[in-house]
């Protein structure tokens, strides 16, 4: 019969080596997307962390890439972030006063590695006044988390 301990490694060794074998989340099956619910939560971790909006700092209009059909679906309370106005392509349309609009924070869609996530964004504030940004994210227990932001451009 097998010493107990030996029993009790190879059990361990076992459970390792079967969730490296197995993609996170983020990762999916062999996939570079991950689900709606990573996505809004992504988007979600940068507003909050990086942009840090919240109830005293109101996000401006949200404007989703318009260069692709991705829409994401998300419940943005679940996530601790609100945006007052959601748009694509209205993103131009005129106000009430007939000027454009010249204020939205804008998101891609996120891509998924080993590492995490990436995701580019950008606000703008203004007619000549905007800063874009690729964010790394990581997952863990807590959720996502922004581990670094780059800027990408400045206007």
């Amino acid at each position: 019969m097998r010493n107990p301990t030996t029993r009790l490694f190879s059990v361990m060794v076992a459970a390792v080596l079967s969730g490296c074998a197995t993609p996170s989340r983020a990762q999916g099956e062999g996939s570079s997307q991950a689900t709606n619910d990573d996505d809004c939560a992504v988007i979600a971790a940068v507003a909050r962390e990086h942009y840090q909006f919240g109830p005293g700092n109101v996000a401006p209009p949200l404007k989703l890439d318009e260069d692709t059909d991705w829409k994401p679906d998300c419940d943005w309370s679940q996530y601790g972030v609100s945006f007052p106005e959601i748009y694509g392509a209205a993103a131009d349309r005129p106000q009430d006063e007939g000027r454009p609009r010249i204020q939205w924070v804008e998101f891609r869609r996120p891509r998924y590695d080993g590492q995490g996530a990436l995701i580019e964004a950008g606000i703008v504030q203004g007619p000549r006044a905007g800063i874009g940004v690729v964010c790394r994210l990581r997952a863990g227990v807590a959720g996502w988390t922004v581990s670094e932001c780059r800027n990408t451009w400045i206007s």
